[in-house]
């Protein structure tokens, strides 16, 4: 696990939005190594730089916002990971679970197989930001497991409320991947991205970090995390 500080760029591998799906479809279909497996180590990673630098707030509770894709399903694990180290976890669903499928699903059913609190949060509320500060209490650290590096274009309601509404509250947030909203190649809002105190990045820095340096305001530290295996360039 190492932490990009801007100075050391040199030190890792950048990736574009369509290099990032490339280097996951190489790892699954050349390499063989099962999405899931990418999954569980990414979060497993993800899940060990939490518990490292935010023990204080860890200790106090997380709250995991999830949406229905693969970085959702990343939130599951971290979900599991940290319950078992003894933290009290809450993962709230931003989305319709019907929604979820294949490595995500597999995770979201153990999760609740394991009778872990899930919540599911009624994004076409009228009182979403109420909704979201009540799930958010008693929580000292926040996670964002919402979107991934797949957004394009502006975000749609509810989520760019939903974002706005996260932010708000004054709890430290750790993005997964990339924080919500914000542009993996151009490192832009889209129009706004979850602000985050800390990025836990798979594989490579996004394109977007490197591109923008205004971007730090979304990702906070920036770390960057195995997923099992590692590109050469």
């Amino acid at each position: 696990m190492s932490e990009w500080t801007g100075d050391n760029t040199s030190d890792f591998v950048v990736m574009t939005r369509r290099q990032v799906r490339d280097f996951d479809a190489w790892a699954i279909n050349r390499m063989k190594i099962p999405g899931v497996v990418l999954m569980e180590n990414a979060a497993k990673n993800c899940t060990d730089v939490i518990l490292k630098h935010f023990p204080n707030e860890t200790k106090e509770g997380v709250c995991i916002f999830c949406g229905t894709g693969n970085n959702g399903g990343d939130g599951f694990v971290i979900a599991r990971h940290l319950y078992n180290h003894g933290v009290s976890v809450k993962v709230v669903l931003c989305e319709d679970p019907a929604r979820i499928k294949g490595d995500a699903k597999i995770n979201f059913d153990i999760c609740q197989n394991m009778n872990l609190p899930i919540t599911m949060l009624d994004t076409e509320s009228d009182d979403l930001c109420k909704d979201v500060e009540a799930v958010a209490a008693q929580s000292g650290l926040l996670v964002d497991a919402i979107l991934g590096t797949g957004l394009q274009g502006q975000l749609k309601e509810p989520f760019a409320l939903l974002i706005s509404s996260i932010n708000s509250h004054n709890l430290p947030i750790v993005a997964v991947d990339i924080p919500s909203g914000l542009d993996c190649d151009t490192g832009r809002p889209l129009p706004v991205s979850i602000e985050a105190a800390a990025t836990i990045a798979f594989v490579a820095l996004k394109k977007g970090f490197v591109a923008n340096p205004d971007s730090h305001k979304a990702t906070g530290r920036v770390f960057v995390a195995d997923i099992g295996i590692t590109p050469t360039a």
